[in-house]
């Protein structure tokens, strides 16, 4: 998880009403705000405040796609996968946030948890 943000923030974005319907509109497919708007009955701005809190957090990305006739637009898509959240033998809660990412990413990931452990 990004230690940079407190677990509550992130949790407290999931607990967004909106923002989970947000986020599952992009969980199927890339999107641009317009369609996420029609999609989830949402006003524009609604729209926009949801997609800046998801993107605080790294839930949902943003990219630029160019159409055939040369404009451009941003598009946003799901970089969230899942959440565990874990009760410790302290009494101490742990929580895991799972984001998409390419293989290499994941790879790293997991070979920086198996070096912590050892050290």
């Amino acid at each position: 998880m990004d230690e940079s943000r407190p677990v509550e923030e992130v949790l407290d974005a999931i607990g967004d009403e909106r923002a989970r319907e947000v986020l599952a509109a992009v969980a199927t497919e890339p999107r641009p705000a317009k369609q996420l708007a029609d999609a989830c009955d949402m006003s524009l701005p609604t729209i926009y405040r949801r997609l800046e809190l998801l993107e605080r957090h790294d839930l949902v990305t943003e990219r630029t796609e160019v159409s055939g006739d040369g404009n451009h637009y941003n598009v946003y898509e799901c970089n969230f996968e899942s959440t565990v959240v874990k009760l410790d033998d302290d009494g101490e809660y742990e929580v895991r946030v799972y984001r998409r990412a390419n293989v290499p990413d994941r790879f790293e990931q997991l070979w920086d948890e198996l070096a912590g452990d050892r050290g």
